[in-house]
Parts: structure tokens; sequence; C-alpha cells
């Protein structure tokens, strides 16, 4: 007698666009010893490579945080070190003006005498010398400019005139071919105007806070 008994349609026959047949391939259901120690070794081996590549991107993200977090801090050092340098110059100057003043104000006949001095060549064909000074300095230049011109073999006068305009240690010198001046307020500002133009050029890029490795 025939088994009419329904039974469930297993789709396990595929049937390609040209009439072929495919039949599934079996899945294996028993497997040897060693068979199951070599799979066991294959996923331990799957699961070490994962974990060590999730380590490698883990550890490659730490290292580029590290790296700009130095970037950032050696920034921050690079302009520290600029405004340490820009305030050590301009304290530098400070101090160097106030020597200068108090040199000033104790030999305030020096730079005309320097200038006469470096002059000599120019002036010394000239008949008469003429110097401007502030009025409290003409008898100390007058006397100062007369024992110079001595030195340098200048055989014409000096005639030193008040000024009112001119501050202590300035002077205005007029050997009628040609002349020469100094103020020291003027000249204290030119260095300045000098010491922050260079400082403002240098801006960032000076000196390596760190030597390079050779």
């Amino acid at each position: 007698m025939t088994d009419m008994t329904p039974r469930r349609f297993t789709f396990d026959t595929v049937f390609d666009d040209h009439g072929g047949m495919t039949a599934p391939a079996r899945v294996k259901k028993n497997f040897t010893l060693e068979e199951l120690e070599a799979a066991k070794a294959e996923a331990y081996a799957a699961g070490e490579q994962s974990a060590v590549a999730q380590s490698e991107r883990e550890a490659a993200m730490a290292l580029n945080a590290i790296g700009q977090a130095i970037h950032g801090a050696f920034s921050t050092l690079t302009a520290v070190a600029h405004e340490h340098r820009e305030g050590s110059a301009m304290l530098a100057l400070a101090c160097g003006r106030a020597i200068a003043d108090a040199a000033l104000d104790q030999f305030p006949a020096q730079p005309a005498q320097a200038a006469l001095t470096a002059l000599a060549r120019e002036v010394e064909a000239s008949p008469k010398l003429t110097v401007r000074v502030a009025p409290h300095l003409v008898e100390r230049t007058q006397a100062a400019l007369e024992q110079t011109a001595n030195a340098i073999g200048f055989p014409g006068q000096i005639l030193a005139r008040a000024d009112a305009h001119l501050p202590a240690a300035a002077f205005v010198l007029d050997w009628g071919d040609g002349r020469a001046a100094f103020d020291p307020t003027d000249a204290a500002a030119r260095v300045t105007q000098a010491l922050e133009a260079a400082i403002a050029a240098e801006g960032l890029h000076a000196e390596p806070l760190l030597p390079s490795e050779s």
C-alpha cells in the first residue's frame, strides 16, 4: 500500500535559469576529535587576531592624541618663550636707557666731543665751527670742544651758542659745508623702534626650544 502521508518540501534542490539543478552542499554533522581541535585552534587564532587589531587601533588613536597634545604644548611654550624674549629685550633696553641717561647727565658734552673727533677730516678746512646746545651747557661745551679741537689739530674757531629747544646732551654742529646733530630722546626712540621691529619680524620663528638631534 502506498504511503500517502504528506511531507514538507525541504527546498533542497535549486534550479538555475538554464534548467539545470544544483543540490545543496550537505552539512557535516559528525566531527572527529582532530577536526574539533583544529576548529577550536582556528577560532582562537581568529579571536586573537581580532583582539590584536583592536588593540593596535586603540594604540594608534592614543598616539595620535598624544601627538596633538604635545603639538599644542609646544605651541604654547613657543608663545611663552617669545613673550619672555620680548620682555627681556624691553627690560634690557630700559636698563640701557637708564644707564645712558645717567652718563649723559654726568658728561653732557661727551656726545659733541665724540662727534667732533669723528668729523675731524670733514671740518679741518673750515675756519669756524658753531655748536648749539642747551643754555646751561654753553660754557661747558665750549671748553670741552676747544680741548677736543686742540687734540685733533683743528685750527678754526669754535663758537658755542644757546638753544632753548635742545634738551641736555643734545647738540647741533654746523661748519658751513655740513652739519651734524644729536638728540638723545630721538636716538632712544629710534633704538626702541628698531628693537620692536626686530622682535616683530622674528615673531614665533626664533631658535627652537629644544636642539635638533644630529
